[in-house]
């Protein structure tokens, strides 16, 4: 069966208690304290920053499906879907197993109901939630980066990307498994990235990925080689430009199936003239600032997409 390896449907979460997760700082070296702003102000921001992204994502045509979060629950990052669930193309659904306690909250059973109302098939749900009971971990497309057209999933094993789920899953989805490590320094010490989509993303013709990242060199071969294979061509990104969310773009489809890469205005503003023109040979940039969701998330706009590739009535 054909693969597509972008979409026009999107689901985003518009959240309701956006705030710094405490649960799951431990290893998202990312997340940073705004101590100057109150919980409130934080998530009046966050909320703005939000609601700018979906307009600039429906004024060019992407057809963005936003589900509120729901008040009663403690869920400060609801607003990264893609980390719980991934839709496929044949009508199955991934459920993931996640690390933090409350981030297992997010996991709704009627965001299921509202996509078949809206007229996407569900064949089948694959559930992996319960690798939580043995501390087993693998969130979603930020754990896996697909390349979907050639069946290859990228992994950076870390503690919310485990090795043996991950190949679980490429045996269940019918990919093929490339695995490796990737690091940043954190206090002068390489420290494990804690999502593989924070340093690489993989669109129809080209790949987006920080290379110093992967310490191993033959892991680093191995990766190039099955990018170069699957005819992408490689935008090299640097491990500050990482630090600023330039690996966490997504390529998603618009207005006549005109193609867009979607990025933050920080990812934005880190990448050269000629790295920008690199990638608008291949779409056109969306920016959008989420700088507070970055800053107190530890993610950026790609997490806060989770792609609709569902079959349709």
């Amino acid at each position: 069966m054909y693969r597509d390896q972008i979409t026009n449907h999107i689901l985003m979460i518009r959240p309701l208690n956006f705030r710094m997760n405490e649960e799951t700082a431990v290893n998202n070296f990312y997340q940073k304290s705004l101590s100057d702003l109150s919980e409130n102000e934080i998530q009046a921001k966050a909320l703005k920053e939000f609601d700018s992204l979906v307009d600039k994502l429906k004024s060019k045509g992407v057809n963005v499906i936003v589900v509120n979060d729901k008040s009663f629950l403690d869920t400060p990052d609801s607003i990264f879907p893609n980390n719980w669930i991934s839709f496929h193309q044949n009508g199955d659904v991934g459920l993931y197993p996640m690390f933090a306690p409350n981030r297992r909250l997010e996991r709704r059973e009627d965001i299921l109901d509202i996509l078949e109302e809206k007229g996407f098939i569900i064949e089948n749900v694959i559930d992996y939630s319960s690798g939580e009971i043995d501390e087993i971990f693998l969130e979603g497309t930020g754990s896996i980066v697909l390349d979907r057209e050639n069946q290859n999933a990228y992994c950076a094993i870390s503690p919310r990307s485990e090795e043996e789920l991950f190949i679980e899953f490429c045996e269940d989805f019918d990919y093929n498994p490339i695995v490796f490590k990737a690091y940043q320094t954190v206090d002068d010490k390489r420290a494990l990235i804690y999502h593989t989509n924070v340093m690489m993303s993989i669109g129809s013709s080209f790949a987006i990925v920080c290379l110093d990242a992967i310490d191993d060199s033959k892991e680093r071969k191995n990766v190039i080689q099955h990018l170069k294979e699957s005819g992408k061509e490689i935008i090299s990104i640097t491990e500050k430009q990482l630090n600023l969310f330039a690996g966490n773009m997504l390529q998603i489809k618009g207005k006549d199936n005109k193609t867009f890469v979607v990025m933050s205005q920080n990812a934005y503003n880190s990448l050269s003239n000629h790295q920008l023109s690199e990638i608008e040979k291949h779409s056109e940039i969306i920016y959008s600032d989420v700088n507070t969701i970055e800053t107190c998330g530890g993610g950026s706009v790609r997490c806060m997409m989770a792609e609709i590739f569902l079959p349709r009535v």
